[in-house]
């Protein structure tokens, strides 16, 4: 299985049969590696409703015939587009050809602005993706909360994507103790040196984890994991 860190914090998932993409935002994105015309997936995953999270989706999912998946309030938004979607809630699980995804809190917030007016689009999320026992969270857009200590405890992380940028999110110090209290065994960190505001170390930060023995990946954007790889 690979994944890619597509800049920002979009992740692109072959599982070999299943494509999915997680907060596509390549249009208007200085750091994405690809275009969105280029992105081939069967699946999309949002954690909220913020353009840098949502900006492709719409477009990839019209080119491909994907399918969204988020929370229901954001599902609801694209459905009345005539998007397929599937609505969830915090704390729903429910099993995919892909595996078995299960939406988390977030603290943050999510709208969209629609001719002026922000929407609301339902509470942030984040995302554990069980795709045959490898276990991957993506953390969405959040500030540190002490339930992450209940989303480790739960369930063997193999591999997280946390947001490190600070100013929007947890900045790296947070991120750290998130990952400490999530116990992964790699960590990639997202969401940092897209626009000013949110310039951060990847490396630094990457190289901090393995005081808790975690494994960092300051990924660019472009560069990929193999699961085989990954021990």
């Amino acid at each position: 299985m690979k994944l890619t860190f597509l800049g920002h914090a979009s992740v692109h998932i072959d599982t070999g049969d299943v494509r999915l993409i997680i907060d596509p935002f390549l249009t208007g994105n200085p750091a994405a590696a690809v275009q969105a015309e280029d992105i081939r997936a069967d699946y999309i995953l949002l954690t909220h409703g913020h353009s840098d999270h949502i900006g492709d989706a719409e477009a990839i999912a019209r080119r491909t015939g994907a399918t969204i998946v988020a929370i229901v309030e954001l599902a609801d938004f694209f459905a009345a587009k005539g998007l397929k979607t599937v609505g969830m809630n915090l704390g729903g699980s429910f099993n995919f050809p892909f595996g078995k995804l299960t939406f988390t809190p977030a603290l943050h917030s999510s709208s969209v602005q629609v001719d002026g007016t922000n929407i609301y689009l339902g509470v942030a999320a984040g995302i554990v993706l069980d795709l045959g026992g490898f276990v991957v969270y993506h953390a969405g857009d959040t500030a540190l909360f002490s339930d992450m200590k209940l989303i480790g405890d739960r369930r063997p992380i193999d591999l997280a994507f946390l947001p490190i940028g600070d100013f929007f999110t947890m900045g790296p110090e947070d991120a750290l103790t998130a990952a400490e209290w999530l116990h992964p065994k790699h960590v990639v960190p997202v969401h940092y040196n897209t626009f000013g505001g949110i310039a951060q170390n990847g490396d630094a930060f990457a190289a901090a984890l393995q005081k808790s023995g975690i494994v960092g990946h300051a990924l660019k954007p472009g560069e990929s994991l193999d699961t085989a790889d990954l021990k």
